[in-house]
């Protein structure tokens, strides 16, 4: 835990550009988070969100090529989609790191008391009062209880190895170890993926009360309007959100949806009308003589006043063709660019079916799940729900034939049925993304095309899987998934990761599908709108 002079300095960052040998991510992005302030990063899978925080953190591979400028507190924490902990390492072995360098500073305190009376000792002893007082540390002990308790970690055997946990419960974890440090600037990535409700609202509470500086990135759109002061668009667009090319919004998630949809349509308008001002000033560069005076010819006695007056005629045609010009060369330095047309969902989640599609009794996975009834017919959309432990990720895997129930009726008789997991495993990570998907669905009759399904954009078809962002590969497993046109479709966490605006999207495509979908969510805009059947799953 860095010492720091300014316990609550803000984040600023300036011009930063990052790029990789094959790509350019991030250019010139400024950002300035004061304490107090909790900032959202929104934007398109791919545009650099997980990149800014890690490179903030100063955590980017040596391959990466930054420029720019990063002033950010010394007590600086990023917690990323996957915990930073040793799979061998034990629960309580991670809460007693976390607590060491708190106790420490207690000690320091303590210590650097007794040198007090001379100039070194008194600024060695204010340094350490400074940093335990910045992090409350003679309360961490009792901080750590009760975070643990509050995110129901104090369920959890202190020696289980956190390579067992759960995705929910290594977050958990996670956010036990801030909520115990209060770091002065806290930089979270997808913060709510794999979280149930109760541990969301611990987060959501701890990051309103927290005093420094909170950047995060989330697709969760309850937790933006919930928590965010202000939001960071990194897909802005040409005009950005203000219509002068800013990327900042003040609020949160339900104001800007609609004030980024009018900065789309001021940026089409604007397109519009600059290219029409661009023709008009072309053939104004290519104006002629009648335009300015019609060429009659002069009688015998008029020769000399009409070639005076023609000489006339070409100085004004050639004063007017060089200032139209002189405006063309302008408006084309200012022009915007054409608004490209952005990525729509096109896919269709399931085929159309009939009858029967699974059929469950009595079924049980030992340690993980218990379901005593499920049936899912055709068009029949069933959301799995509970806290996290209760079994959801399991129920589906049996469903999809990928994991043997313990005990019971499993009964699946829909010809096609594919499962998006949670982390879909990528084989090759060399493999450009088309070639993945094309190796995956050459087996299916007529699968379609990945440009015709809107889930990744062609610039990124060619890239190696192991380039794409979290969020990108989502949407290739997805894209996978639907390709061989299910009649029973499986779903764990479908917005986990992937843009706001998909989100809206694939909820959009669930309410019409007319096969079977059995999907395991958190995602609580998601839920709240939820008008099919439900199956509360309980913990083990």
């Amino acid at each position: 835990m860095p010492a720091s002079s300014t316990a609550l300095a803000p984040l600023v960052v300036t011009g930063l550009s990052v790029s990789f040998p094959d790509r350019t991510v991030l250019s010139g992005i400024d950002l300035l988070a004061q304490p107090g302030r909790r900032i959202g990063l929104v934007g398109e899978n791919g545009v650099g969100k997980s990149t800014l925080l890690r490179a903030v953190a100063g955590r980017l591979p040596s391959r990466a090529r930054v420029s720019g400028c990063i002033e950010a507190p010394d007590d600086l924490v990023l917690l990323g989609q996957e915990p930073p902990f040793r799979d061998r390492a034990t629960v309580a072995e991670v809460l007693a790191m976390t607590l060491a360098p708190l106790r420490t500073a207690v000690v320091d305190v303590e210590r650097l008391a007794g040198s007090l009376g001379t100039a070194e000792g008194d600024a060695a002893y204010e340094l350490a009062l400074e940093t335990a007082l910045a992090h409350d540390a003679w309360d961490a002990d009792r901080r750590a209880t009760v975070a643990a308790a509050r995110l129901g970690l104090d369920g959890i055997d202190p020696q289980r190895r956190v390579g067992t946990l759960s995705g929910g419960q290594r977050t958990r974890l996670a956010l036990a170890t801030i909520m115990t440090t209060r770091p002065a600037c806290l930089l979270l990535d997808e913060p709510t993926n794999h979280l149930d409700d109760d541990a969301i609202e611990v987060l959501s509470g701890f990051l309103r009360d927290l005093p420094g500086v909170v950047v995060l990135a989330s697709h969760d759109r309850v937790l933006l309007d919930d928590v965010c002061t202000d939001l960071v668009d990194l897909d802005a667009g040409e005009l950005g959100t203000d219509g002068s090319g800013g990327r900042r919004f003040g609020g949160g998630w339900t104001a800007y949806e609609a004030a980024r949809a009018d900065a789309r349509r001021r940026w089409e308008e604007t397109y519009v009308l600059q290219q029409e001002e661009l023709a008009r000033l072309r053939d104004a560069t290519r104006i002629g003589t009648g335009a300015i005076a019609h060429d009659r010819g002069p009688t015998d006695g008029d020769k000399y006043i009409y070639s005076f007056k023609g000489g006339r005629v070409d100085q004004t045609l050639a004063r007017r063709k060089k200032d139209a010009q002189r405006r063309l060369d302008l408006a084309e330095r200012e022009q915007v660019r054409k608004p490209p047309v952005p990525l729509r969902f096109r896919g269709d989640l399931t085929t159309v079916t009939s009858g029967r599609l699974a059929q469950l009794r009595d079924v049980e996975v030992e340690g993980r799940v218990r379901v005593p009834r499920l049936d899912v017919a055709a068009g029949e959309h069933v959301l799995l729900t509970g806290p996290n432990g209760s079994g959801k990720s399991t129920l589906l895997g049996v469903l999809s034939g990928r994991l043997e129930a313990t005990s019971g009726s499993v009964d699946v008789s829909a010809r096609t049925v594919r499962e998006l997991t949670q982390d879909p495993r990528v084989t090759d990570p060399s493999r450009s993304a088309l070639a993945t998907y094309d190796a995956a669905v050459r087996d299916l009759a007529a699968p379609p095309a990945l440009r015709e399904l809107g889930l990744l954009h062609p610039r990124d078809h060619r890239t190696p899987v192991g380039s794409l962002s979290v969020g990108q590969r989502r949407r290739l497993g997805l894209a996978v998934a639907i390709a061989a046109a299910p009649d029973l479709l499986l779903l764990d966490e479908p917005t986990n990761h992937v843009s706001l605006a998909l989100a809206g999207e694939l909820e959009e495509a669930l309410a019409t599908a007319p096969g079977g979908i059995v999907l395991a969510s958190h995602d609580r805009w998601l839920r709240r709108r939820w008008e099919g059947p439900e199956l509360a799953l309980a913990p083990w």
